[in-house]
């Protein structure tokens, strides 16, 4: 490993200040430092209502956009966008001291945040995606970390300077890091240079392989819709889900930290999904049980587990683009579409909920009721139990390599132990979920370990060794053929050969 990643990167920080602009004004669709006389339920529903349909207008919009017209994902607006979060935060401002006007700035406030903020989250998307996923996963773990800091030390300012402090200060500190950021972007790669239209199935395949992970995102964010509905009326709901916000991710960002640093580890959405599900579903029985308390407890679950979530859906999108060469917008704004329809689906059942009490249930025993029920759907369909086979995780998952020499012993040592065994003729599978067939898929497990492959290099040299064209390995690992390339200039730098025959040859010659 790199020691140089170890250093706080300005990409870090400034992903962090955008995080804190995103959780300090529109987290949960409440605002946590203005004054609780101006929260009232009339202006924090308008300002909810036009926040979350630009939002998940702009997501899918971009979905779409990226297909139809990708030379736009070459354009990193980042003026735009920031003029679009400094314009909704104006608003928001104006609204306190303007009450004949507030709830057209409200109104106005909302729309310009949603599809501001969106924009942002689209310009680290690519950022990160462009860059080798080793400093992409170290820079947003380190980022959400800070940002849960930054945000708790925000409590001992006083709240009338937070809401200047929030457009005058971090946001333009947000988009000057972006801006040194992008500059060392790269956008001659295939995510950038491609074209959807061209192989359309590459796409197709990409959603098909997704599904099941965005609906385990839909889920959760279906959940912490729910706590958001509740927010919207209960200020004592609205502290706890802002705080249990910011502290799912401080845990989430020191869980990856370490592993990022100590583990060999791969990992998906619906492997962290099927890790947390029993504690959320332990929780959902036992938050009935606890009445008014009860509330607060699923807001703070929901809401930590959403944070968790969203941090990986980050990472496994730039995995995804920079394994298939695909448009970084094109996975993320999937991803995050469904999970923000999800989640506003969730916020008008939760806000009905308030008011509305049928057959005499308790509301946090019906809010408990139905996200079990979502959640358990989410776990049969990721798990194949509900509609056939689901898709191999392998697919598109994170990849940790562990940045000391005895874990890179321990990952040599894997296709020894298989070799030394006497099985039936069956395909066997690698702990990192490679397929090994034969001995040259084990020897490519032990060059894998030995100069630092990603699986999906690993794949592709694999195929190379085979004797497989570029066009027949595009075919096979639903892919184009410049990410074909691509990968192949990498595989080439890092075994540092120049030839498919140099590589063979340094395959054939590894030993088991």
């Amino acid at each position: 490993m790199n020691c140089t990643l170890l250093k706080p990167h300005v990409s870090s920080i400034g992903y962090a200040i955008f995080l804190v602009i995103n959780a300090a004004q529109i987290w949960g669709g409440i605002f946590p430092f203005l004054p609780k006389d101006f929260q009232t339920d009339e202006v924090t529903l308008t300002f909810y209502l036009s926040q979350t349909f630009s939002f998940c207008a702009a997501f899918i919009a971009s979905t779409l956009g990226s297909y139809y017209f990708p030379k736009q994902a070459r354009r990193m607006l980042v003026t735009l966008s920031t003029a679009m979060v400094f314009s909704g935060s104006s608003c928001i401002i104006a609204a306190m001291y303007l009450p004949v006007y507030t709830l057209l700035f409200i109104l106005a406030g909302g729309v310009f945040l949603g599809v501001g903020t969106a924009g942002l989250f689209m310009l680290w998307q690519r950022y990160f995606s462009s860059i080798p996923s080793e400093a992409c996963n170290y820079r947003l773990a380190l980022g959400t970390v800070f940002a849960s800091v930054c945000y708790f030390a925000l409590y001992a300012v006083p709240t009338a300077l937070t809401a200047f402090l929030v457009p005058l200060v971090f946001l333009p500190i947000c988009a000057l890091c972006l801006s040194l950021s992008v500059r060392e972007m790269t956008f001659d790669q295939p995510m950038f240079e491609d074209i959807p239209q061209e192989h359309p199935q590459v796409y197709l395949q990409l959603l098909k392989d997704s599904r099941a992970d965005a609906l385990c995102v839909g889920a959760i964010a279906f959940s912490s819709g729910l706590a958001r509905g509740v927010a919207i009326v209960n200020p004592a709901v609205s502290d706890v889900v802002n705080s249990a916000s910011m502290t799912g991710s401080l845990i989430a960002g020191l869980i990856l930290l370490a592993l990022w640093l100590t583990s060999s580890v791969r990992f998906g959405l619906r492997t962290i999904f099927r890790t947390v599900y029993p504690i959320i579903i332990t929780g959902l029985l036992l938050f009935p049980f606890m009445h008014h308390a009860g509330l607060s407890l699923f807001a703070g679950l929901t809401y930590m587990t959403f944070s968790l979530i969203l941090l990986i859906m980050m990472m496994q999108c730039a995995q995804t683009s920079r394994d298939r060469g695909t448009n970084p917008v094109f996975a993320y704004g999937f991803f995050g579409s469904v999970a923000y329809v999800m989640q506003s689906v969730g916020f008008l059942l939760g806000w009905f909920a308030n008011d509305v009490a049928i057959f005499g249930v308790e509301q946090v025993t019906l809010l408990s009721l139905i996200a079990a029920y979502v959640l358990g759907m989410a776990l049969l369909t990721s798990t194949g139990s509900f509609a056939g086979q689901a898709t191999p995780e392998s697919a598109s998952q994170i990849e940790f390599t562990a940045t000391n020499a005895r874990s890179k012993e321990k990952a040599s040592t894997i296709p020894e132990r298989n070799a030394g065994k006497t099985r039936k003729p069956k395909k066997a599978i690698a702990s990192d979920g490679h397929v090994i067939t034969d001995r040259l898929s084990k020897q490519c497990l032990v060059v894998k370990a030995q100069y630092g492959l990603s699986s999906r290099e690993t794949e592709v040299m694999e195929l190379i060794a085979r004797g497989r064209s570029m066009v027949a390995i595009a075919e096979d690992l639903f892919i184009s053929e410049n990410t074909v390339r691509t990968h192949c200039k990498h595989i080439y730098g890092k075994l540092d050969i120049h030839s498919r025959q140099e590589l063979s040859d340094l395959v054939s010659n590894t030993e088991l």
